[in-house]
């Protein structure tokens, strides 16, 4: 491997370094350029902001630790008594952790800011890290408003003191005792069963009628005789002719 290459690698390794342990302590506007065809004693410039004195002498021990941690030496750290303006120097990278009014009057970017680096800022942590931190706890319910409870306890005292008709109604019907419902009887299954079927008719009894008829004289006789009697008129009158 190139010695080009491994000089690459480690100057990336060491700007990473410092950006996180910026990035630790949440210091503002980070900055990083490219000085080395500016200067032959540094490769890196590296410039970010803190609030105040307390926050920049936290960030300057936050980078001193990160870099030590990626197995760089320990860096020179200078103005650390003020805190307005410390320098960290990391051998091939400086950083710069200045106050917003400090940073503004000398304007570190209009002298070193020719190449600037683009770093991908806020990197993910590691798994241990994120699984170290404890568990969030679950979101407290919202408490009713003082107001909405006494605005309550008032419609409540109205309500008790001035009862509607039908609270009334269902006080009385809570009031009189019920009387126990009777239990019907239970009907018998024969009765209704009898009652359900129509009483059948009793079938009427053939009756069988015999005509008699009267005995009727022979109709020869009966005939006979006016017969007989012409007979007898017409021969004595042909005698007497």
């Amino acid at each position: 491997m190139n010695t080009s290459t491994v000089a690459k690698k480690d100057i990336t390794k060491l700007q990473r370094a410092i950006v996180d342990g910026l990035e630790d302590v949440k210091a503002q506007d980070i900055r990083v350029f490219d000085t080395e065809e500016l200067s032959a004693l540094f490769e890196r410039v590296i410039v970010a902001s803190g609030t105040s004195n307390r926050q920049t002498k936290a960030l300057a021990a936050s980078v001193r630790d990160a870099v030590r941690d990626a197995g760089f030496a320990k860096p020179r750290v200078e103005g650390e008594a003020n805190g307005e303006w410390i320098i960290v120097d990391c051998g091939r990278a400086v950083v710069h952790i200045m106050q917003p009014n400090f940073r503004q009057y000398y304007n570190l970017e209009e002298l070193w800011g020719e190449k600037p680096v683009r770093m991908k800022l806020g990197a993910a942590k590691p798994a241990t890290a994120e699984a170290e931190k404890p568990a969030k706890a679950p979101a407290k319910t919202k408490a009713e408003p003082t107001s909405l409870k006494r605005s309550n306890a008032a419609k409540k005292g109205v309500a008790e003191a001035f009862p509607s008709k039908a609270a009334l109604k269902k006080a009385a019907e809570k009031a009189s005792p019920k009387a126990p419902a009777k239990k019907a009887a239970p009907a018998k299954k024969a009765v209704a069963a009898k009652s359900a079927v129509p009483a059948k008719k009793p079938a009427a009894k053939k009756i069988t009628t015999v005509t008699v008829k009267p005995a009727t004289k022979p109709a020869a006789k009966s005939a006979a005789k006016p017969a007989a009697k012409k007979v007898a008129a017409k021969k004595t009158a042909t005698r007497k002719a």
